[in-house]
């Protein structure tokens, strides 16, 4: 015994020494060893010597080519690990520089490039497409063109480049007079921008050239870390859950990946995905259930299993000026967690749009945990959109979103969104059942509305699925949350819960509290109704985001209880319990900061007992 616990140290220490630590510097050479003294150049050669466990660590400077990464660690303790050097600046972008741009008439400016500088992919050829994909009639290219780093408003016509006038409905109107066209032939790509009066042979001029700045050609490329970079400008493709999913940074339908403290910007569809593999099906959905349906059924002959697939952590990154999405995935997000993200400003110019958009959107957020990220100006905050089973919600941040907060489609449950605030107009899109919603401030409105299209639930903790059904809507639980209502809102669904006074399902509602006219549950017995308005308003500074409120006294004398799986119960459809992914039994103990709640009379709101009166709360 003692000789082969001997030979397991001896193996276990062999394994530890061949691991590598390989340096990438803009002085390096390729040539090099990879050494601290003998850096590479590329991050590229870094990668094809990785091994498990090994470290590729670069230094500061922009290195502008897309990592392919040829192979992943053997697990979580022998990982391939990417990540800037500490204290140092790291940028990866999809771009290059161009220069020697010709005065055409004003304001705008002409390029003509060569199509050989793009080598395999032209960026001014490739359309942007796929299902659910909705182009506004008019054509759309992944290219994009960049001043001092601020990205142009693609026009369809030269005469658009020459005159063009501010869009409306956008988060970026006033930029929406920097245009830009393309036109290509066999030969050149010419690109025509108008930049209102900056000489981009004086300025930071730069185009997309690269798909991607991360992701791996193959799938199960497993336990990479990537960490501390800043990542930018990509000729990202539509992502819809029906075809392979290219991000900035993307899986690749592998497992494992940590993906953290990262500044993912401009993307022309979506920063990070945690996406379905491709094959000679993507895109022939003809955008229905039936066809994501036979999507699923292909994806497990591709081994899509907690084996296999997901198990990804997503956290601490700053995502913004991305079109599509912030993060995406379909089916490849299965057991994976998102967490203190900090994502805005997606779907900024609203030139195209479709079904597949949002700050977050997933598929099939099987046991699921997105927590503690803020979502603003995302046009839709977080989307969940089928197969939302054994996921949590908690401790999110929503604000200035113009489509809703959170929607969720078509999921069967059970499911639990807890402990968030959300402020924007219209904050839950239901078209779900089986969910529980405990201990939310809802400032918005609630829209619901059941489907008939027929689609999955599964196994507890597993994606195997155990049957379709249409959603008929109810079967959710409210606890102990404070609805806001607003008078003069108009947009879809109705403030409070009176919406739910229709529900097919039987609903289990009890705690809440209903301020400035919200609607209450007709048959909610232990609520609080004030005809008050808690006037929340948020204030962003350099010091953070504070949410300032006035509490009302008379919530601290309510006769709540903690919310656990035993009181939540079962959802009706899936027949599944609400518990933790390692089955374990869920308590809803702590609140929006992780004080714990009072185990007797816990306060309604993600708020443990706040002051009375006047509050001026860090939310972010």
């Amino acid at each position: 015994m003692k000789i082969f616990q001997t030979l397991i140290v001896i193996l276990s220490l062999s394994s530890t020494l061949s691991a590598r630590e390989y340096h990438v510097a803009k002085n390096g050479n390729d040539k090099n060893e990879g050494t601290r003294d003998a850096p590479f150049l590329t991050i590229q050669m870094a990668s094809n010597l990785g091994l498990p466990g090994d470290v590729i660590i670069v230094h500061e400077g922009t290195y502008r080519e897309c990592v392919v990464p040829p192979r992943g660690g053997k697990s979580n303790d022998k990982r391939i690990t990417y990540q800037a050097a500490p204290g140092e600046k790291v940028i990866i972008k999809g771009s290059e520089v161009i220069k020697y741009w010709h005065q055409h008439s004003g304001n705008v400016w002409v390029a003509v490039i060569t199509n050989g500088f793009f080598g395999e992919y032209n960026p001014y050829k490739d359309k942007i497409r796929g299902d659910w994909f909705d182009d506004k009639r008019r054509v759309h290219h992944t290219g994009e063109v960049y001043l001092n780093g601020k990205s142009l408003w693609e026009v369809e016509s030269l005469e658009k480049v020459l005159n063009p006038v501010v869009m409306k409905d956008n988060f970026d109107a006033a930029g929406s007079v920097f245009t830009w066209y393309c036109e290509t032939d066999d030969r050149y790509t010419t690109i025509y921008a108008n930049f209102q009066g900056a000489d981009p042979n004086r300025e930071l001029v730069e185009i997309n050239v690269r798909k991607s700045c991360f992701y791996p050609a193959i799938n199960n490329v497993n336990y990479l870390t990537i960490r501390g970079f800043t990542m930018c400008h990509a000729a990202t493709q539509w992502a819809p859950p029906t075809a392979e999913q290219v991000g900035l940074i993307g899986t690749n339908w592998s497992k494992g990946w940590i993906i953290e403290n990262n500044t993912i910007s401009d993307s022309k569809c979506s920063g990070i995905t945690l996406g379905k593999h491709g094959d000679e099906f993507d895109n022939t959905s003809e955008n229905s259930a039936e066809g994501y349906v036979k999507t699923i059924e292909r994806a497990y002959k591709r081994g899509w299993g907690k084996e296999n697939i997901g198990s990804h952590i997503v956290r601490g990154n700053t995502i913004f000026n991305c079109e599509q999405t912030g993060i995406c995935g379909s089916l490849g997000a299965v057991f994976s967690t998102i967490e203190n993200n900090n994502i805005y400003n997606i779907w900024t110019k609203r030139q195209f749009s479709g079904a597949e958009m949002g700050g977050i959107k997933i598929h099939a957020a099987i046991d699921m945990v997105i927590r503690k990220n803020k979502l603003s100006n995302c046009g839709r905050g977080l989307w969940l959109d089928w197969m939302a089973q054994g996921t949590r919600v908690s401790g999110n941040l929503f604000y200035n979103n113009s489509s809703d907060d959170i929607f969720v489609e078509v999921n069967h449950g059970p499911f639990l969104i807890d402990n968030n605030i959300l402020l924007s107009p219209l904050a839950i899109r239901d078209w779900s059942e089986g969910g529980a919603y405990v201990h939310n401030l809802i400032a918005g409105n609630i829209e619901l509305l059941p489907q008939d299209r027929e689609t999955p639930f599964h196994q507890a903790h597993s994606t195997k699925m155990a049957g379709l059904s249409q959603t008929k809507g109810g079967d959710n639980r409210f606890y102990n949350n404070i609805f806001v209502g607003d008078k003069n809102k108009t947009l879809p669904g109705k403030s409070g819960l009176e919406v739910y006074s229709s529900a097919n399902f039987p609903m289990v509602v009890d705690g809440n509290v209903y301020l400035n006219g919200a609607g209450k549950f007709s048959k909610e017995r232990n609520i609080l109704e004030l005809n008050v308005n808690p006037e929340f308003k948020l204030t962003e500074t350099e010091k953070g985001i504070f949410l300032n409120f006035v509490f009302p006294k008379e919530i601290m004398a309510m006769k709540n209880r903690i919310v656990t799986s035993e009181a939540l119960g079962q959802a009706k459809v899936s027949g599944q319990r609400y518990e933790n992914p390692d089955e374990t039994e869920i308590i809803v103990s702590t609140d929006y900061f992780g004080k714990k709640r009072d185990k007797i009379k816990p306060t309604a709101g993600p708020f443990e007992k706040p002051a009375k009166g006047n509050n001026k709360l860090k939310v972010w």
